[in-house]
């Protein structure tokens, strides 16, 4: 059976379910982002980024990622980067230029 909490890209829905998987700018990030409008481009550029570090793209629904649901997903991709949270901040910042149209 399905899961109810799988989606086709990251949903917007569950940014603030990773708020608290980091401490100091990641923290800042995800209630900036929690904060703005659903169609800002802050938070286009934050559904980019996760679909991005999720993987989403090659998600399907047999898939354990799939079974699992956006939200577990989500949460043990960033539990699970090596990156900093300022390298994931950068990451934000290049998606959002992206939605922008900067270069």
């Amino acid at each position: 059976m399905p899961n109810p909490d799988t989606e086709l890209l990251f949903p917007p829905r569950i940014i603030l379910d990773l708020e608290g998987l980091r401490d100091g700018p990641w923290r800042s990030l995800v209630r900036r982002v929690a904060a703005a409008p659903p169609a800002s481009p802050e938070r286009t550029a934050f559904v980019l980024m996760m679909a991005r570090l999720n993987n989403c793209a090659a998600c399907h629904t047999g898939s354990y990622r799939a079974l699992q649901g956006c939200t577990r997903c989500s949460r043990q991709s960033i539990l699970r980067r090596k990156e900093s949270d300022e390298e994931l901040v950068a990451l934000f910042e290049t998606a959002r230029r992206e939605v922008i149209g900067e270069k």
